[in-house]
């Protein structure tokens, strides 16, 4: 498949100072929490492929999870208005043309024909929050399979620093999300080819990299609390840009503090 490039990162993480080191949440401005941009027509497309061709690898849902995941559709359709999309008569036209039937009895699988983003749904079930349900067409270096159902602490299981003391924080974290006021943050990792969907499960190895690694992968991740259920939405939208898009700016800043490169 072609490459799916941006023309430009909007946001560094490395290059501000609020964002360079974890957790680095930021309050969502003005219900900024899902956004169209150059790429989406192209990424769009790709979706639909994986989906029809990979149904199992990119979707997940519990059925005790179908009312958040009608919760968070219902949520989505509200705000896509503003976003160019026309919602009306049991679809909606996205901004590239495409018509998109509302199925709600898979509402993941049509969040994941209407919007750029990746969802994941995760819901109290004791202590912690638990994935219950996900659309994930662009994982990076992670399976939905062997996250599904998982707690936080073990959802993050193999990140070092995913330790004692920020485990509890995190938790914390998602228990005091409000409505109101969704957050967000962004990560941000070299990687030697551009390929969007890019699993890789927890017994495969992490190789080192081979090269100094061709393109920027940025997820910008948002935490949107739903009113109803109380269950947390994890939402991705995934930049991909070649090293030289950077911004003179942000390339300055990434010479300063660098970011780790992925092998796979």
């Amino acid at each position: 498949m072609a490459l799916i490039l941006h023309d430009k990162l909007p946001f560094a993480p490395w290059a501000d100072a609020r964002t360079r080191r974890l957790p680095g949440i930021l309050p969502v401005d003005g219900g900024d929490w899902l956004r169209v941009d150059e790429a989406f027509a192209g990424q769009m497309a790709h979706r639909a492929e994986l989906i029809a061709e990979k149904p199992g690898l990119v979707h997940a849902m519990e059925a005790a999870a179908l009312p958040a995941a009608l919760e968070l559709l219902e949520r989505v359709l509200g705000d896509l208005p503003g976003l160019g999309y026309r919602v009306g008569g049991g679809t909606v036209e996205r901004p590239d043309g495409v018509t998109v039937p509302l199925d709600r009895a898979q509402p993941l699988l049509t969040l994941g024909h209407l919007c750029q983003n990746d969802f994941c749904l995760l819901e109290k079930r004791g202590a912690e929050h638990v994935l219950t349900g996900a659309i994930l067409c662009f994982p990076a270096s992670w399976t939905l399979a062997e996250k599904f159902l998982r707690p936080l602490t073990l959802i993050h299981g193999n990140v070092p620093v995913y330790d004692g003391a920020v485990a509890p924080r995190v938790q914390r974290l998602f228990d005091a999300i409000r409505p109101d006021q969704p957050l967000w943050r962004a990560n941000a990792l070299h990687y030697e080819d551009a390929d969007l969907f890019h699993p890789r499960s927890e017994a495969e190895p992490r190789r080192k990299p081979q090269g100094l690694g061709g393109f920027i992968r940025s997820e910008r991740q948002c935490l949107v609390k739903l009113p109803e259920t109380g269950a947390v939405v994890f939402s991705i939208h995934t930049y991909l840009i070649r090293d030289e898009s950077l911004s003179a700016e942000q390339a300055a800043a990434l010479a300063e503090f660098p970011i780790h490169r992925a092998g796979g």
